[in-house]
């Protein structure tokens, strides 16, 4: 008898922490992409609402898939349509003008690749300015003012949303 209800008990705090395990993995997947209502826009258009600091690829049918992103601070951000032109995997960074004159100490370029590149594993080049759509090696950033313009995401949002876009890919940046 003792060995019947030690067997419920173990059953039940599996059960537990199975329970635990999805709910934190569901909690961990409400902080990326999600498929979410949104209309107003042409199917494949990336539009970026920066007071909501969300990215939405716009799939058509009332749908897009909604990506949370950092975007630029104070003084920094921008509004306005642009499209990609030019898509990179683990991409070199050389610091523009301005990120350079803010932090003198920055090397010219920095490998792609490395721990230290603030583009993270892709990214996809807006055509206009020295602005991209790019990782980060700060997903801390995420959901905040924080870039000189540029629109970050996660890692792996990044290369998702890296795959399903080609260059000429129209982007509408709104505040």
């Amino acid at each position: 008898m003792r060995w019947v209800e030690n067997m419920r008990l173990y059953r039940v705090a599996a059960f537990l922490l199975a329970l635990l395990g999805f709910g934190i993995s569901f909690i961990g997947n409400a902080d990326s992409r999600e498929a979410v209502r949104f209309g107003g826009y042409q199917a494949g258009t990336i539009v970026v609402k920066t007071s909501e600091r969300r990215l939405y690829l716009v799939l058509g049918d009332g749908k897009a898939l909604r990506y949370p992103v950092g975007v630029g601070k104070a003084g920094k951000k921008w509004a306005g349509q642009t499209y990609i032109d030019g898509k990179h995997r683990n991409p070199a960074w050389a610091p523009p003008r301005e990120v350079k004159r803010d932090n003198p100490n920055l090397p010219d370029v920095i490998p792609g690749g490395s721990p230290r590149n603030p583009m993270g594993v892709a990214a996809l080049t807006l055509s206009g300015g020295e602005y991209a759509i790019h990782g980060t090696n700060v997903p801390s950033s995420i959901g905040g003012f924080v870039s000189y313009g540029c629109i970050r995401m996660f890692n792996q949002d990044v290369a998702d949303l890296y795959n399903r876009v080609s260059v000429g890919t129209p982007v509408i940046v709104t505040r």
